[in-house]
């Protein structure tokens, strides 16, 4: 090894490994080997690590590595000079056993130095410490690299010597480890390193060997027709998908599902090629969510789409791992295997439809929930009450809400849904469609397991509304009252996108007209925890219940709102827990607030009175006029007295930022009554006028927000 700066090449080739973690174990295999070596102080100035991953290999490139670390000096404490040395300077045992310990028992105890901690004199051992070899370096990183891999289960395998047992993801058969040219001594999972490969299992002639470490990518997708670069071979589809579909005049959609296949099918292949396919257009009379969710799930096929009418088309395109010229046994393969499950979902869709949906009803009655909160077919009623209340309060159709309701999770017996349970709630809408239901009862169905509301509410989709805040209040108290609350990354019953559900529902609501951002009501947060609660039996929900559900969805609101807006605003508002469809615009009003000139000032001064009014005695009274004395305390009680009727005309109009810029005339009377008055005067009479007077401030100052938490 003549170069001390070199490329380093490690790659570990396995059995397939499993395709939706195969991008994290990648990177975190690089990251492994990178930073130990990192550590070891082993990398050069710029060195740029690159990740390897295919269905057979993890590897990593890192492009400027170093033979040896630089050396490292040294300075250790060792002991209290009375206890290592003799009175005539000989290391006693102490002394001795802990250089032994160091590797310096060779060591002339008359070099080492003496460093004084103000108490006592200590012995110091100085030096040059030897920089770490890359071969020991690189031993530690892939036994390092190994063992951090995010993996949940490891398989368990024997060695060739019928002896030795290894776990791993999956049985690992070949280690490369390139120096530059130069292969390093290192060793993993019974594997001794080389620099042989296996390229494609089928494409690929034999072992492919590597010159040296810069020369892999190239000579792997070369000799062993593999595109050994994750991002590479997602690109390379992706390009060809587009290709294909573009010359079928067709579109692969654009749901956040065809990324998600996208990824999966790249960690199938290890060289990718896409063909097209076709299946009989009589399949198209079945929902194209089931036959889009068949071939996504089960055959990782990416349905093709009209992009005039969005509607799916009988094409569908195939991803391989095998390149021929003549794919005509690759495609008829494919098509023979898709068209069994596109006739089952014929089958089940047709068989389905035989029977109403709101005959499936009593059939929820035999589906546990949740053996402490009943059956589906209770958790039914419980919405429906419910959702009776919730569209009442809101002026809209009280049976068409409750029609919903009941006929929610009727499709969850049938065939269809018990095959494909994704398709939960999109059924039933087909069914209920079928079956002649309203238009506002199908749209309630088909939207009731979104994540969240996206649009404003019309009088048209109020039902879904409706129907989508009614079971998410049930869930959240229900669930809750039971003990099991999301604790860490734990959150089995999704409570955490149940309360952001409701939350959106919320503002959209006030976005559709239904709620106004100048009112309370007619429904409040409060009123639809309690009417919740209300549905389950006497004693069920435990009296802690409702306020820790109301906390933890403001609480997700916070956290919520501070990854895209202002934390101290979110914090100022959230301290008030306001009506939920007026959270947002606060934020908004305080966020503009806090970058007025006078904001800082009154944000201290509205900290500093909450503080002296938490320390007063009793309660806080009223002003009167005529104890007022001071100059200063006058023009503050006439400020308020003059600020308060147009901020409060504000506030009730939903204007929040026009009623904080009203507060900020406040701030000259308040600076000049903080430099004048003494608040804590020694007459009780005064004090307690003064602080009557700060009280009446302080409520002025906080009825949009808390504006103390805008100073922090």
């Amino acid at each position: 090894m003549t170069t001390n700066i070199r490329p380093l090449l490690v790659e570990l080739l396995t059995e397939e490994l499993p395709p939706k973690a195969l991008q994290k174990l990648g990177q975190a295999f690089a990251e492994g080997v990178r930073a130990t070596l990192d550590r070891h102080g082993l990398l050069a100035g710029g060195c740029v690590a690159t990740a390897y991953s295919t269905p057979r290999r993890l590897a990593v490139h890192l492009s400027a590595v170093l033979a040896q670390a630089p050396d490292q000096p040294y300075a250790e404490k060792l002991m209290p000079v009375k206890i290592g040395l003799t009175e005539d300077g000989r290391a006693t045992p102490a002394l001795q056993k802990k250089l032994a310990a160091k590797g310096l028992e060779n060591l002339d105890v008359s070099t080492l130095d003496r460093e004084s901690d103000g108490k006592q004199d200590y012995l110091v051992a100085r030096g040059t410490a030897p920089g770490a070899q890359l071969a020991a370096g690189l031993q530690e990183g892939i036994a390092a690299a190994i063992d951090g891999l995010p993996i949940p289960k490891v398989m368990r395998y024997q060695l060739a010597d019928g002896v030795t047992t290894v776990k791993f993801v999956r049985p690992a058969h070949g280690l490369v480890a390139l120096f530059g040219a130069d292969v390093v001594p290192v060793t993993a999972l019974g594997l001794s390193a080389g620099r042989e490969t296996l390229g494609h299992r089928f494409m690929s002639a034999g072992p492919v060997s590597f010159a040296d470490a810069d020369a892999y990518a190239a000579t792997l997708a070369e000799r062993g027709s593999v595109v050994a670069s994750f991002v590479g071979r997602r690109d390379e589809i992706k390009r060809q998908l587009l290709d294909h579909a573009g010359r079928l005049s067709a579109t692969l959609g654009d749901d956040p599902e065809v990324a998600a296949l996208l990824d999966e099918v790249t960690a199938l292949v290890e060289l990718p090629t896409v063909y097209e396919g076709q299946f009989e257009e009589q399949f198209l009379q079945v929902p194209q969510e089931c036959l889009i969710l068949t071939m996504r799930l089960n055959q990782k096929y990416f349905p093709l789409f009209d992009p005039a009418t969005g509607r799916l088309t009988h094409r569908f395109l195939i991803v391989s791992n095998m390149r021929t010229d003549n794919p005509v046994n690759i495609v008829e393969g494919n098509q023979r295997v898709v068209r069994p499950r596109l006739a089952d979902a014929q089958f089940f869709f047709e068989t389905d439809r035989k029977t109403p949906l709101a005959a499936r009803v009593e059939q929820l009655g035999s589906i546990v929930y949740h053996n402490k909160l009943g059956t589906q077919l209770e958790r039914v009623e419980r919405v429906r009450a419910i959702a009776r209340g919730v569209a009442g309060q809101l002026g809209g159709d009280v049976s068409a809400a409750d029609r919903a309701a009941l006929l929610a999770k009727a499709d969850l017996g049938s065939n269809m849904v018990g095959e494909f349970p994704e398709l939960q709630g999109v059924m039933g809408a087909y069914y209920a469609a079928g079956d002649g239901e309203p238009e506002s009862v199908v749209q309630a169905l088909r939207n009731q397991y979104r994540n969240r509301y996206d649009e404003p509410v019309t009088r048209e989709s109020l039902t879904a509304a409706v129907l989508f805040i009614a079971e998410r209040a049930e869930t959240l108290v229900g669930i809750w009252a039971i003990g099991l609350a999301p604790t860490g990354e734990r959150d089995p019953f999704g409570l955490r996108r149940a309360a952001l559900g409701l939350i959106s529902a919320f503002e959209q609501l006030a976005a559709g007209g239904w709620l106004k951002i100048s009112q309370d009501g007619p429904l409040s947060l409060d009123g639809l925890l309690d009417l919740a609660a209300s549905t389950f039996p006497a004693g069920k929900i435990p009296a802690d219940t409702l306020p820790e559900v109301r906390a933890f969805i403001y609480e997700r609101y916070r956290n919520q709102l501070i990854n895209e807006s202002d934390r101290n605003a979110v914090e100022a508002v959230i301290a008030l827990t306001p009506p939920l469809h007026q959270v947002a615009e606060r934020v908004r009003a305080a966020a503009a607030f806090a970058q007025l000139p006078e904001a800082a000032s009154l944000a201290a001064a509205n900290k500093r009175i909450g503080n002296l009014l938490k320390k007063a005695e009793g309660e806080i009274g009223s002003v009167n006029d005529a104890a007022l004395v001071e100059p200063a305390e006058k023009a503050l009680a006439a400020a308020v007295s003059a600020l308060r009727p147009k901020a409060e005309a504000q506030l009730a109009a939903g204007d929040f930022a026009g009623s904080l810029t009203t507060l900020a005339q406040a701030r000259e009377p308040v600076d000049a009554f903080f430099a004048d008055v003494m608040v804590m005067a020694e007459d009780p009479a005064v004090r307690a006028n003064r602080l009557a007077l700060l009280g009446q401030l302080h409520g002025l100052m906080n009825q949009v927000a808390d504006i103390s938490r805008l100073a922090q």
